[in-house]
Order: C-alpha cells, then structure tokens, then sequence
C-alpha cells in the first residue's frame, strides 16, 4: 500500500480528560472509482495509534488499534481517554509500514480553572478561490481551540477564473462527489497545518450541502450524503444517523468560556425559526443558568441587525429570524459574545438590546471574521455603517480571528493576509477589539 495519510492528520472536541484524534486512509485521494474510496477495496485496514507527553514520542500516554471501514470512506475517529485537563499531547497513527504526521492537541482546562483560554476562528474556504496561506499563519499561533463557523467545503460547480481547479467540476451531489470534494480540500498543506497544530470544534454552514438549504424534507436524501462525508473528514465524537447529525453542543473552557455551538440549518424553518425548537430551549437554558464568565455562541451568520441600504435585510442571516434573536438578547446574559462568518468580510459589532432605539442599551458583542479564501461580495462598507450606527468596523481581506478569553477581559484580533491568488501573503493585526462586559473598544488605535 502506498502512503495513507496523504490527507493529515487532525483532533477535536475537547473534554477535560478526553478528545477525539481523526485521520483517514486514502493512497489515492482522488481516485474516481466510488467502490474504492481512496483507493481502497472493501475490507478492514488496521490503524494503530499513539499519544504522546512529547513531541518526539518518548514518553507515551495512550496507544490502541483500531479498524478503518469501507463504508465510512476508510476514516478514523478514536476517543482516546484518561487524559490530564489543559494539558498538550502529541499523537500519531501508523499503518501498512506507513507513519502519519504527528498532530499537537490540547484538552479543555478543569472546570474550576480559571486561565484564559486561546481560540482562533476561520470559515468560508472555497478552494478554487485561493490559497489557505491563512491557515499556515492560525498554526503557528498554537491555539487552545479553533472554531470553524461553516463551508468548509462548496459543494457548487467549479468557479469562474479559478485560482486552482477541482477533479470534477460539476456541482457535489452524490456521496463518492462530495468525499472527493473533501480531499481535494484536505490535500492543501496550510489546512493540514492548522488541523495538526490545535483541537477543533466545527459546525457548518449551507455549503457543505447546498447553498440556502434550510431543513426541509424534501432535502433528506441528499442531505444525509453530505452529513456523512462531513462525518468522514472531521474530528467529531458522533456519527450521523440517516439525514441527521447533531451538532449543536457546548465546550466549557474552565469558569472562563462557555462556548455554544450552534447548528442554523438543519432544523431551519425559513422565516419561523433558525434553530428550531429544542435548540433554542437548550440555548436560552445555558444562557439563564451558565456561571462561567463568558457565554460565547459559536454560529455561522450575521447575527446583529444589518441593514444594507438599495438591498434591505438579509433574510439567510439573523435578521430573517428576528423574533427567535429577540428572544437570545431579551435574556441578558452577562458576557455574552457572538462570533460569526459567513460574509467574506470582517465586521465588528455591538448588540442591542433593541437595534432601532439609539439610546437602548448595549447587551453583547459580534464578532464576524472574513473567510479564508472566498471572494468576498461587493459591499458598500461606508453606506452600511453609516445606516447602522451600532456596527463599528469593517475590513475586505481574506484572514481569520484570534482572540483570548480570560476573568477579565475578551479579545479580538482580526488577522488579515494581503492576497490569496498566490502563496505566500504575509499577515497582519487589522484591528483588535476588548469587551470587559458590555461594549467593546479598540485596543489597536
């Protein structure tokens, strides 16, 4: 067998004494025959796999096997246990003679710890639009934790004047069409640097099944095609059951960060409700009863008002649901902060308690972070901020957020690279932003 691990190595969803490590076999990632995901015919491949204190494998923790199948694509999610909180570990898999890349991980802090916690946010990364040279920069910041807020991969055809093509340039339908468009995105080295450099807790957007789909019934099938190849190619500790997979769940960093991670699709019902029912009692429930110092929501789109004049309000976002955000900002949850994607812009926000009374009080903060690679759309910045008056910045280059919660303070840094036609863009702090409760200032000016 050739190499295996051609698609990296990645962890995620931190506990205090556990995490889930991920990697999937594939000597031929492209290969077009889908009763050979990868390469592979249908039988059992043995994975072996380590975790380690150090980074050269001296001093190991936890080792196992486990099986790679045929029917989840030959991928590997292990639940490695026992684990120390707030501690880095080192880990790797080994099969058919072949070595993998060594991931760095870290699990979630006591929860009586009080140390900050240090986060990185990115989403919206079509490939044909650019290099992910953002991610090359999130991974050498070592991150606690990186939350990635929807499209991870576009199921669309391939886009006009491409910067890198696709092996099939049609648009994803089918589970083998969906797989090969996770490998063609995984292939990309920066993606496998930042997945080898932290834990990460995704959620997802429209694009990882189609664009604007909402929960309908009529969606099941192919939506249960794209579930699963999501499923295959991302650390999480639960698999889909037919068309659903729950992805709505909460990561508690010590008496620090409650982060509330969100799922806007799959329970959709436009223009009723963005969440659907049971997710927004859960939600409203942790936000009342959460003691930790911030309760941050985890979620793919604008959240804060926003209107955008000659257009209007956007129906996809929060705003086409503004009873269901009335009800989040009416509990008024001390610490609350929103971060959020979706636009290919950076904006920065505060929140209202009502957006159309000037003199109402603020509530929370947003924090939007631009995409990855995704061209961004033609956006009149000036005319928008000057129509909402609680909306406070906005920057047009590709990038990513990092930000550290602590007792006292959470910051933002929104980190921009100059271009993604080619690679090799280095980055920069394009503003930073402090909220010590509610309201926010620049740090940066």
């Amino acid at each position: 067998m050739a190499n295996p691990f051609t698609l990296g190595v990645a962890s995620g969803e931190p506990f205090p004494d556990s995490l889930i490590i991920w990697t999937r076999l594939a000597p031929s990632p492209l290969h077009l025959d889908p009763a050979r995901p990868g390469g592979l015919p249908d039988r059992p491949v043995e994975v072996r796999w380590q975790v380690a204190e150090d980074e050269r494998f001296a001093r190991i923790v936890r080792a196992g096997a486990t099986q790679a199948q045929h029917r989840w694509a030959f991928s590997v999610h292990v639940r490695v246990d026992g684990l120390r909180p707030g501690t880095d570990y080192f880990y790797r898999f080994r099969s058919g003679g072949h070595l993998s890349p060594a991931g760095r991980t870290r699990t979630a802090p006591d929860p009586r710890s009080t140390a900050p916690v240090r986060f990185a946010l990115a989403n919206c990364q079509r490939f044909e639009h650019g290099h992910y040279t953002a991610h090359r920069h999130l991974a050498a910041e070592r991150p606690d934790i990186v939350f990635f807020v929807g499209d991870y991969v576009y199921e669309s055809r391939q886009a006009a004047d491409p910067v890198r093509t696709l092996p099939l340039t049609g648009e994803a339908d089918t589970l083998h069409e969906y797989r090969l468009r996770y490998a063609r995105y995984k292939l990309d080295r920066d993606l496998q640097a930042a997945h080898a450099a932290a834990p990460w807790v995704p959620t997802w957007d429209d694009h990882e099944v189609a664009d604007n789909y909402t929960g309908a019934s009529s969606f099941f099938a192919r939506r249960a095609r794209a579930y699963r190849a999501y499923y295959e190619h991302l650390p999480l500790r639960v698999r889909p059951e037919g068309h659903s997979l729950q992805m709505f769940r909460r990561r508690t960093y010590g008496t620090i960060a409650d982060f509330l991670v969100l799922d806007s699709r799959q329970y959709r019902v436009p223009g009723v409700s963005m969440l659907g029912q049971a997710q927004e009692d859960w939600l409203l429930a942790r936000l009342r009863a959460s003691p930790v110092r911030w309760k941050v929501l985890v979620q793919p789109l604008f959240f804060a008002r926003r209107l955008i004049p000659g257009s209007g309000l956007r129906p996809d976002a929060w705003d086409g649901f503004p009873e269901q955000r009335r009800r989040v900002l009416d509990v008024r949850a001390p610490g609350l902060v929103v971060l959020s994607g979706d636009v290919h812009n950076t904006w920065a926000c505060d929140l209202k308690a009502d957006f159309l009374d000037p003199g109402s009080p603020i509530v929370g903060s947003e924090f939007v972070t631009t995409a990855v690679s995704s061209r961004p759309p033609a956006t009149d910045a000036d005319a928008v901020l000057r129509a909402n008056p609680h909306i406070r910045f906005f920057d047009g280059r590709r990038g990513y957020a990092s930000g550290t919660a602590s007792a006292t303070e959470f910051r933002l840094a929104f980190r921009a690279v100059d271009f993604v036609d080619r690679p090799g863009a280095p980055v920069r702090t394009v503003a930073e932003f402090v909220t010590e409760g509610q309201g926010m200032r620049r740090s940066d000016v």
